[in-house]
Order: C-alpha cells, then structure tokens, then sequence
C-alpha cells in the first residue's frame, strides 16, 4: 500500500528520538535501583551479571535484553512487579488473553490514566465534544479498557454508559464452530447498545469493527446522535475502514481507529485521508511506549521501511517496564508524522495472518 509522504522536519524525529533515549535512561535507573526498582528486574540484572544503569544509554541499548515472556505475567506472583516506590499501594490487576489457560496479567496504579488523557489530546471537539457522553460497547471486565474509557470519559467531562462483552466467551463459541451460540451472543450485545442510545443523550462511542457493522443494523448510528466513534480492534483493513466511513457512519461521524492493549497503552493512527486510500498507521505513545517493526527470523533487525515484519513493544513507565515483547501480529513499518515524529505501524493484523486463520472473536 503506497502511502501519501509526510514533510516531517528532521529536527522533530532527532527531538523524539532525544527525548525517548532520555525516557530510557530514567526508567532504566528507577527499575533497576534498589530504592526503587521492582523484585523482578533487581533479581535478573543480579543474576545478569550486568547492571543496565551503568550499560544502558539509549533505546538502541535496549537489544541488550532478552525478549520479555508471556510466562512471567502468567506465572509468577504479581508482588514481584510492584517498584518499592509503590509498596504498599493497592493495585489494579489487568488481564489480557486468557481463552484458554492462565491470562496475562499487568498490575497498574495510574499508568491507564495517563495513557488516556494523552489520547485525549488527540481528540477533536466538535467530533467528541466537551461534556459529551460516551457509550463503551466492548470488553469490560477484568481489562484495563473498561476504567480506561470511562477514565476518557470522566476527564473530557463527560459519562461513560457501559454494556458488557466477554471475548474469551465469543472465542471459544468459534473456536468449537458453534457459530449460531456466538451470533445470538452478538446480537445480544447490540441490542442492548441500541437501547441505549435510544433512551440516553450519547455523542461519542468505543467499539469494534464487527460491532459497529452490527450496530448499523439495527439503527443509523449517526441518526442517534452519535458524532465521533473511537473504535479498537487488531485488523483494520482498508476496505472496512472505507465501508465503516462512507456507509456505515455516512461521513456525518468521524471514525477514530487505534490499535492498543493492557501492555502498551493505546497508539493513535495518524488522520485518515482517501489519498492513502483509508490505510491505518499507529504510531505508540512514545516516549511511554515504543513499537518496532523487526525481522521475525532476526529480531534484532528493524525491517526497511514499507517491508512487512513482527511487530515489537517495549513499555517504558514507572509502573512497567516491558523491553522487546514480541506481540502476535505484523504490520508494515511506516515512517514519522508531522503529528507523531516516529516511525509507524501500518495495516496491523495477526502474525502470520496468511499462512493460517486466526480466531479474532467480534474484533
């Protein structure tokens, strides 16, 4: 997918990329000191050998570490991520995955709210105004989505109204091919989303792709007085985002799609044109989080620009710090924005998506 080229000054991408390394050098320092850091990370320079304070300067620095496993958010005992900074507090517990077996899981104090009010930035007001209401028709639950939106919500001063969806529930329908169980369940959802905005004033509304598609059925969701839609969801292709533009939201709606997690936080897409052929580029909340496009046969290895690749997350906060997970899906690695001077992620979609069929549920 050609892309419409972006002047991006070389002073901002050098600024970015100053003030990421900066970024790294305080979270190395504050995870990996004892006053501050967590059990985990202090245990594994110590075994290491290595201490990264004194060998860890910038992000590139950051291929001195290991991949980050799956198995040391299932497995071990949450404590062992808690900073002695935050001894003490209670904390959030958010879970990702979890279809079968063990989820994942990311404790958390206030990283989802920052997250959020920097999105927030991102918004336009006359789509999602000031005061406005919000639907959250999505996941909820033990994810960090639910107190996120609402957090959204609450902070551009308005409410959020919530209906509930379990995704590990619609996976297992498709995953046993029970597809008449998942559509009913489907349908189920949305016909309490459209009771809702049938009896409630609501501007603004989180979803996903198939459930927005859905909601069409029922109603016309900008006859409902629905005027910006900020939608989640891996893949996004060109063709639904078109669709769910013109037909769906009929250009009277602006359509916000972001690719995002209980690990990284939420990546903004850069402004959707029909020049680019409604092709969707993320680009991380840097200097908090960071995605990189890598050669899934040499992962120490950024891909060319325009060339596919795996992609990878670092997050980089006070509360987390995640170097090089290697997430389960691929994009192709597009360059900086005016808007966000890094590089992007475009056309997300689940690893290896055309050698086999992956379950994506109502995503």
């Amino acid at each position: 997918m050609t892309m419409v080229s972006e002047q991006v000054l070389p002073e901002a991408v050098r600024a970015a990329q100053e003030q990421l390394d900066a970024h790294v050098r305080e979270i190395i320092a504050w995870h990996f000191s004892p006053e501050t850091g967590c059990p985990f990370w202090l245990e594994w320079a110590a075994k290491a050998g290595w201490d990264p304070r004194e060998e860890i300067h910038s992000y590139a620095d950051l291929t001195r570490f290991p991949h980050f496993q799956d198995e040391w958010l299932r497995d071990l005992p949450n404590e062992v991520w808690v900073p002695k900074a935050y001894a003490g507090r209670p904390y959030y517990i958010f879970e990702t995955g979890g279809t079968t077996g063990m989820p994942k899981q990311r404790i958390g104090w206030e990283d989802h709210k920052r997250d959020y009010e920097e999105f927030s930035d991102t918004l336009d007001d006359r789509y999602f105004p000031r005061g406005g209401n919000w639907l959250m028709l999505g996941p909820t639950g033990p994810r960090r989505l639910r107190l996120a939106i609402e957090h959204l919500a609450h902070y551009r001063g308005g409410v959020c109204y919530h209906v509930d969806l379990d995704p590990r529930w619609v996976k297992r329908l498709i995953a046993e091919k029970d597809f008449d169980t998942a559509r009913r369940y489907k349908e189920h959802v949305v016909e309490q989303g459209v009771t809702i905005l049938k009896h409630r004033k609501i501007s603004c509304l989180f979803t996903t792709p198939l459930l927005l598609e859905a909601l069409d059925e029922k109603i016309s969701v900008p006859d409902a007085g629905i005027t910006g839609v900020f939608c989640g969801g891996t893949q996004m292709n060109p063709q639904t985002v078109r669709f769910l533009v013109e037909e769906v939201l009929q250009n009277r709606a602006q359509f916000v799609p972001t690719y995002g997690n209980t690990l990284m936080g939420l990546a903004c897409s850069r402004p959707l044109t029909p020049e680019d052929n409604y092709s969707i580029t993320y680009h991380a909340p840097q200097p908090r989080a960071v995605l990189r496009v890598v050669d899934p046969d040499d992962t120490a290895r950024t891909v060319e620009y325009g060339a596919w690749g795996r992609v990878e997350l670092t997050t980089l906060t006070k509360e987390f710090f995640m170097p090089r997970f290697l997430e389960r899906d691929e994009a192709i690695r597009r360059g900086p924005h005016e808007r966000f001077p890094w590089d992007g992620v475009g056309e997300v979609r689940p690893f290896g998506a055309l050698e086999h069929k992956t379950i994506e549920g109502v995503y």
